[in-house]
């Protein structure tokens, strides 16, 4: 995706794929419970064969938006790949060289710590939600499929709202604007987080939960605004390391907080948004020589003349 899209749109469109992909979370929620009951009720198919057919049709999606990908897809904002002239193609890397040179970069790193706890709480919740108002607040469980549907179908407006607010500020503040948004989003998220646990009305409830959503979505915006910036070598490691760490993150939160009796839902829950806020401290360490980080700037200045960088006094 983001080599696909240039630099000032490049937050937007990571927002949109990856906010209308986790949309179909909640869409699945809705969805699939409806598809198996057609096929047990209408054409009376076994439940253990039901379950097994209903899958046919998000995969018949998968195969249309595959040879969509292969019909309409661009390598470049300008051009394909095999379009470039011969002097163009870049020195051919070892994959161990582009492997490592991501790997020893500590930005992709910090990145994956903030996608750890942004992407993966939003991953965890769509997986507690539902039991947590139907335990909790006592509510009967098809109420409690459709809170959890609209958490993550919130996806639909939230992370491409975070990819824009990222390439706006940007475009105004450049780097230092983009990091400061993605640590403020991260931390009014976990601030969301801890206050879901602890309100006691389910109205109030209902409506910490829709702010949080917002919020926790558009930092998985924001994070892949700043990653298409970490290295354009090691692009691909980079955006592995960083999408990872969304996965990686939910394995964590689940094991810690919501496996065994140790903590209530309603506890683990607000524990889950201080690792939050914790995690969104390492941003201030990012730092880019040409741009700046969160708290100072650049210190070198980039001559597009004579394609140089000069050192800042």
């Amino acid at each position: 995706m983001t080599s696909m899209f240039s630099a000032p749109v490049v937050g937007l469109a990571n927002g949109v794929s990856a906010g209308w992909a986790n949309a179909g979370s909640g869409l699945t929620q809705l969805l699939m419970p409806l598809i198996y009951s057609l096929f047990t009720t209408s054409f009376h198919v076994p439940s253990s064969t039901a379950w097994r057919l209903a899958f046919i049709v998000p995969a018949t999606f998968q195969v249309v938006t595959a040879i969509l990908v292969l019909a309409f897809g661009q390598d470049r904002p300008c051009y394909n790949k095999h379009e470039q002239n011969k002097k163009d193609i870049a020195i051919k890397e070892s994959f161990l060289s582009i492997m490592f040179d991501g790997l020893r970069n500590y930005r992709g790193w910090i990145l994956a710590l903030v996608y750890g706890f942004c992407f993966g709480v939003e991953m965890t919740m769509d997986n507690v939600v539902a039991g947590y108002y139907y335990e909790r607040f006592g509510v009967n469980i098809e109420v409690a499929g459709v809170i959890a549907a609209s958490f993550g179908m919130t996806n639909v407006f939230s992370r491409p709202m975070g990819g824009k607010v990222s390439d706006e500020v940007g475009r105004r503040f450049g780097m230092r604007g983009r990091l400061w948004g993605l640590w403020a989003a991260q931390a009014v998220a976990g601030t969301m987080c801890v206050l879901l646990g602890r309100v006691s009305s389910l109205w109030g409830s209902i409506g910490v939960m829709c702010a949080f959503s917002v919020f926790v979505q558009a930092t998985g915006g924001l994070t892949f605004g700043v990653v298409p910036f970490v290295s354009k070598r090691s692009l691909g490691v980079i955006s592995g390391m960083t999408g990872s760490g969304g996965t990686f993150g939910a394995v964590i939160t689940q094991l810690l907080l919501f496996s065994g009796s140790k903590f209530s839902k309603q506890t683990s829950i607000s524990l889950m948004g201080v690792m939050m806020i914790a995690s969104s401290l390492p941003v201030t360490f990012i730092y880019f020589p040409q741009w700046g980080g969160m708290l100072c700037g650049p210190s070198y200045d980039f001559n597009p003349e004579t394609n140089h960088f000069r050192l800042l006094e």
